[in-house]
């Protein structure tokens, strides 16, 4: 090797070494909510999260308790009593994780002066929900959904957009009561629906640095959600997969991308009877999305079920345990958030995550202990040799069962893990997120 040639190589990757750098951070460790529950806005109050989760406690009840949920989820019955506890007292204090107050499709089109007024409204709740978050059932995340930057609805999306957070930072008491420096809360998530093309992203770029600028917010702390509603967001006209592009075009704005079910689902021409979270086309789609955000930071949901548990006892059940295998169905494959569309659907949402999270929590300790003891491959006595990579994802396995409620850290220290051993190894050199057995910054994991 020819003296100098290894600087010279940092040269020449420069240029790489910091695209990776921007555009592939991997993981940062905040916490990502389970679920996103969307209610039109003008039906959306501080007290929604409450009454959904005592809804949802109530039909649980009806249906026998959350006991009988949890076999129709087939959780097994050994374990199932530490469940139902946990998600019982999920259902109290925080049966929301993520609000959607919809001004888009769930809104629909009406006169301005009233999406005007449910604009403003919806920012004055976004505020009482982070005013509440210490001693109420409010949710970690909340937001709003605008209508597409497509050319009919453009305006309106916009002047929506302008009303909810010039209402929420000037309006919202937010820096008075010290909950928020800038006036935003920590969990302000903005939906963009039905992106077909680069352009649209760029526009929404532009949006926010101009609303940061005009409300003396720091350069880009407004970010946004992409829902893939649309088969242009999959393949392009110039037959190339666009998301890549889309997230370099939102210089680091985007937090997630969220597969829309019905709207794709539809523009493809599938039938209404057959639309699925689980057709081939949506898992084609899916797959797509989980190859263009790997490495990212970019979190991904899957979409939701319109199948509702809301008629008599049988279609209850029915619709419960079809409910509760698609959440799993969701989990096995990636995709660790999904949408809700009713109270009803919050038990087997919970319970099936906390099962799926306690299910392999002994034996992803287990590992992770080997792996924090290995010295010389294939000497050590473990029945695994996992790799770096392997242990980062059981790591992120563990962590998340922790955000999420589903374990305790009281729990993972009697295995003899530390869990800021463990975060450490989930997001190497990111800053290190606190506990989640508590309430916890939705940012940053940090105690509220």
């Amino acid at each position: 090797m020819p003296a100098g040639f290894g600087h010279r190589a940092d040269l020449l990757l420069a240029g790489t070494d910091a695209d990776l750098a921007r555009f592939h951070p991997g993981d940062a460790g905040a916490r990502q909510p389970v679920h996103t529950c969307y209610v039109p806005a003008d039906l959306v109050s501080e007290q929604t999260p409450a009454q959904w989760g005592e809804a949802a406690s109530s039909a649980a009840e009806e249906a026998g308790g959350l006991a009988a949920l949890a076999e129709l989820a087939g959780i097994d019955a050994a374990v199932a009593p530490d469940l139902v506890a946990r998600v019982g007292e999920k259902l109290r204090t925080e049966p929301v994780e993520d609000l959607r107050l919809d001004l888009e499709d769930g809104y629909g089109e009406r006169p301005d002066a009233e999406e005007d007024a449910d604009a403003v409204r919806a920012a004055r709740t976004v505020a009482a929900f982070a005013r509440n978050r210490a001693t109420g059932a409010a949710p970690a995340f909340a937001g709003i959904r605008f209508k597409c930057f497509e050319a009919a609805t453009r305006d309106r999306g916009l002047r929506t957009l302008d009303l909810f957070l010039s209402t929420l930072v000037r309006e919202g008491g937010l820096r008075e009561a010290r909950i928020s420096a800038d006036g935003l809360p920590e969990g302000l998530v903005l939906t963009l629906p039905k992106v077909s093309a680069v352009e649209q992203v760029a526009v929404m770029v532009e949006a926010c640095l101009a609303l940061e600028d005009a409300l003396g917010l720091p350069t880009g702390r407004l970010r946004f959600e992409i829902q893939m509603e649309t088969p242009d967001m999959i393949l392009g006209p110039d037959g190339t997969c666009p998301i890549p592009a889309m997230l370099r075009a939102a210089e680091g704005r985007v937090s997630a991308l969220h597969y829309g079910t019905y709207d794709y689902s539809a523009s493809l021409g599938i039938s209404g009877r057959f639309q699925s979270l689980e057709h081939p086309a949506a898992d084609h789609a899916k797959n797509v999305m989980q190859v263009a955000v790997a490495g990212t930071g970019v979190n991904l949901s899957d979409g939701s079920t319109n199948r509702l548990p809301v008629g008599d006892p049988a279609q209850r059940r029915e619709t419960w345990a079809l409910h509760s295998r698609l959440v799993r169905r969701s989990l096995e494959r990636g995709f660790y958030q999904g949408w809700d569309l009713h109270a009803h659907q919050l038990p087997t949402r919970h319970l099936t995550n906390y099962a799926f999270y306690r299910d392999a929590f002994d034996d992803a300790a287990r590992r992770l202990v080997a792996y924090a003891g290995r010295s010389v491959p294939g000497i050590e006595t473990a029945d695994v040799a996992d790799e770096p990579a392997t242990a980062r994802a059981l790591a992120c396995y563990v962590v998340r069962g922790l955000l999420c409620g589903a374990v305790g850290e009281d729990e993972l220290r009697a295995t003899g893990l530390d869990p800021e051993t463990v975060r450490a190894v989930a997001n190497p050199g990111a800053a290190a997120s606190s506990s989640a057995g508590d309430r916890s910054s939705p940012e940053t994991g940090e105690i509220a």
